[in-house]
């Protein structure tokens, strides 16, 4: 089934037993993964984690076909040195060209389901019999680095990330119509009519998620991209003093300069 099932880490324990048992992780014989070293803490769950920076991260959500991945490209491309994407572990195989540790952290179902149940992930589902999921690690990673961490994840994620105390700043990308969204998604032309008509049916719910007041700190219509990408800077160094900072140390304008 391609209905993915999640689960979240709240302060010390698991939301239920059940909620595990759902996701069919019972698998318990597993060799010690990587994720664990310094993840667990006798005190504070995850702000043990978030105070040790000061930089609190960004959760962008958004449809396929939203233009989300344009323009974090763009914001990782010209402020890379301030921005830095999670890397999310998973359980299905590479696929030609991916990198381990760069595009995902290839693992085992098995390390991954004990790292689970020891309380190293922010969140987790579970899409076409794999695990896919935040790490603690990650986000502390980026932020060891003295970089914003970014979470590229959906609804189901968002909703999740609010239930701990992860504190980031959420961000969702509209596009102007549903007919402009299922124009990009044709216009991609790797998509079955299926495939098209399931998209726009889960962007549907998602933006109706995105436009209820309150799920987020910004809502960003994408109609045009360079006006779109000004606005997401905008809010970014609005809200982040850090960034105020770099920008003025590097004399950065909000529009940078690319040679031609």
């Amino acid at each position: 089934s391609n209905t993915s099932r999640y689960n979240v880490y709240m302060g010390h324990r698991w939301s239920s037993k059940r909620a595990l048992s759902c996701c069919r992780l019972r698998r318990r014989s597993i060799a010690a993964a990587p994720l664990h070293s310094a993840s667990r803490r006798k005190k504070g769950g995850l702000s043990t984690l978030i105070h040790m920076s000061a930089l609190r991260p960004l959760v962008i959500c958004g449809p396929s076909g939203s233009g989300k991945s344009t323009l974090l490209k763009k914001l990782l491309k010209d402020f890379g040195d301030y921005f830095a994407l999670s890397v999310s572990h998973t359980t299905r195989k590479p696929r030609p060209g991916e990198v381990n540790g760069k595009d995902y952290h290839f693992i085992s179902r098995a390390e991954m389901e004990q790292a689970i149940e020891a309380g190293d992930f922010i969140e987790y589902t579970e899409f076409s019999g794999n695990l896919y999921g935040t790490s603690k690690k990650s986000v502390r990673d980026v932020q060891e680095q003295g970089r914003i961490c970014i979470l590229d994840i959906e609804i189901e994620g968002v909703k999740n990330i609010k239930k701990t105390d992860l504190n980031p700043r959420y961000i969702f990308i509209k596009p102007p119509s549903m007919k402009a969204l299922e124009e990009r998604l044709r216009g991609r032309g790797t998509e079955t009519e299926e495939s098209i008509m399931k998209r726009l049916a889960r962007a549907s719910e998602e933006i109706n998620y995105g436009e209820n007041q309150g799920n987020f700190d910004l809502l960003l219509v994408n109609d045009n991209l360079k006006l779109a990408y000004n606005k997401l800077k905008d809010y970014l160094i609005k809200t982040n003093g850090p960034f105020q900072q770099h920008l003025a140390l590097h004399s950065i304008t909000l529009v940078p300069h690319h040679k031609k």
